[in-house]
């Protein structure tokens, strides 16, 4: 695993300048908070990272794209799997059954539900569940933690931060407090570009 080096990325939308010759670190194995207002390209740099989408310039190291798990902004299950067999999507090879199974009883989920069965929040944790499971150096994370109240939020962090075992978490979000919970800080705050 090594750090995440931005250089000088750009990228444009219809004209709209959304990155500008931004350059940053994301040092390996740490937990990243990335801010900014809405528009600023939070979630396009995410997806730069994912390698869903290709910058205009600039050039992103020190990231496999075949080893990276994500929480998107939408919770993209499968609905008509059950929670367990989303998570084997992601990771066929999941750590120890057990460990598993006991993570997803902590999220107080039950394998075996039908995802179209689940609450808004149920499929959050859901999802999150399948990004910490799936065997990633770097996972991003957009907005993690919609929907979900203060008690159920800080049983996810707790997994979270359990599960990452040294890999880079990189977190989309406007909440200090939720980068706190998950034991990081803010690393990179963007401009909203004229």
């Amino acid at each position: 695993m090594s750090d995440i080096v931005l250089q000088s990325i750009g990228k444009s939308f219809g004209g709209k300048r959304v990155l500008d010759k931004l350059s940053h670190t994301f040092a390996a194995g740490g937990v990243h908070g990335l801010t900014g207002p809405s528009g600023s390209g939070k979630t396009t740099l995410l997806n730069i990272l994912l390698g869903l989408t290709a910058p205009d310039t600039g050039a992103v190291s020190g990231v496999n794209t075949a080893a990276v798990s994500a929480v998107f902004q939408e919770d993209r299950l499968c609905e008509r799997a059950s929670v367990g067999a989303n998570i084997r999507i992601a990771a066929p090879r999941a750590r120890e059954k057990n460990a598993l199974r006991s993570l997803i009883e902590e999220m107080g989920l039950d394998e075996k539900t039908p995802v179209h069965e689940l609450s808004g929040g149920m499929k959050r944790r859901a999802a999150l569940l399948r990004a910490i499971a799936a065997p990633s150096e770097l996972i991003v994370m957009d907005e993690p933690f919609t929907g979900l109240d203060e008690a159920v939020k800080q049983t996810a962090a707790a997994a979270i931060r359990r599960s990452l075992g040294g890999r880079t978490l990189i977190v989309v979000t406007h909440s200090e407090s939720d980068l706190t919970l998950l034991g990081g800080s803010v690393s990179l705050t963007l401009p909203l570009l004229g």
